[in-house]
């Protein structure tokens, strides 16, 4: 994920327009959510957008992008698209206007967000160093950050301070992972991630790659399952071996609530109190897991 988006910003126009906020919660668009239901008091949240670049064409990943459109987009295009993390000064903007601010970002092994959210920090706590500002990498994308996000809101409305929000969320993280189930490997093969070989293997044979977030925030493969029905279980093994015991879920797909449905029977048939909750991918997720691909965020 090569290079920056650019965005042009007044901290002193946004900054007027907000009434100073208690806490503000900011993701990148790795995370899936362009907004939160059920806000704790006195709390906003942000998502910053990243970029997909299509040929001539640039894709924000905000709430109003018509990902169907890139998708179709993409896939008509035989040159490799790319992605753009936000510039420093987006997420200046961003931290305006609260006393608390916890941010977090794609992982930084695939993508320079978090660097470009530390940039801002440093640069935002030079003019207003009585505000607090907390990072996390997240190691991973999709549904480990909107577990994330989620937690972090809900530690918000129970009423802790700074210094135990982020010792209770960085504790918290350490029991979370990401799992992926990929249907289609097309960009991955445009982009030289994975040979063409493999891709015609993938698409011919009807593979689904399954894999995780390691614990250094790059994907790795765990397994190939042949065809939907084994994925569906492949999934559900690979968790449990990563010590899965029945805590919360959120699947982020791409168009997938076949697979949806099934795993979710098929978690409650052993963990009947696991709560599994699904999420449109966000653009960038979408561009990345593809028609049919998942990024599964989950308690262990």
């Amino acid at each position: 994920m090569a290079g920056t988006a650019q965005a042009s910003w007044r901290l002193s126009d946004v900054e007027m327009e907000n009434p100073m906020l208690k806490w503000k919660i900011v993701a990148d668009s790795g995370c899936d959510y362009r907004q939160l239901n059920h806000l704790a008091p006195d709390t906003e949240f942000i998502s910053v957008p990243l970029t997909v670049q299509v040929g001539e064409l640039t894709f924000v990943d905000s709430a109003e992008l018509d990902i169907d459109d890139m998708m179709t987009t993409m896939y008509a295009s035989s040159q490799a698209a790319s992605s753009a993390c936000p510039s420093p000064q987006a997420y200046q903007a961003a931290y305006a206007g609260a006393e608390n601010v916890i941010v977090v970002t794609l992982t930084g092994a695939l993508s320079g967000s978090y660097n470009a959210a530390r940039v801002a920090r440093d640069m935002y706590l030079e003019e207003h160093p009585e505000v607090n500002i907390h990072l996390i990498d997240s190691l991973s994308a999709g549904g480990e950050m909107d577990l994330l996000v989620d937690q972090i809101n809900h530690l918000i409305g129970i009423g802790l301070d700074f210094p135990e929000l982020v010792q209770a969320i960085t504790a918290y993280q350490q029991q979370s992972k990401l799992l992926f189930v990929l249907a289609k490997v097309d960009n991955l093969v445009k982009n030289g991630r994975l040979s063409k070989l493999v891709g015609t293997v993938v698409g011919l044979l009807n593979i689904r790659m399954v894999g995780e977030a390691s614990n250094e925030g790059k994907l790795e493969l765990l397994q190939k399952a042949r065809g939907h029905k084994k994925s569906v279980t492949a999934a559900l093994e690979e968790m449990v071996k990563a010590g899965y015991k029945g805590g919360r879920i959120i699947m982020a797909h791409r168009n997938n609530d076949k697979f949806y449905q099934q795993f979710s029977e098929l978690v409650k048939s052993t963990y009947p109190e696991a709560i599994v909750d699904q999420v449109p991918t966000s653009g960038l997720c979408s561009f990345y897991a593809e028609e049919g691909g998942l990024l599964m965020g989950y308690e262990i």
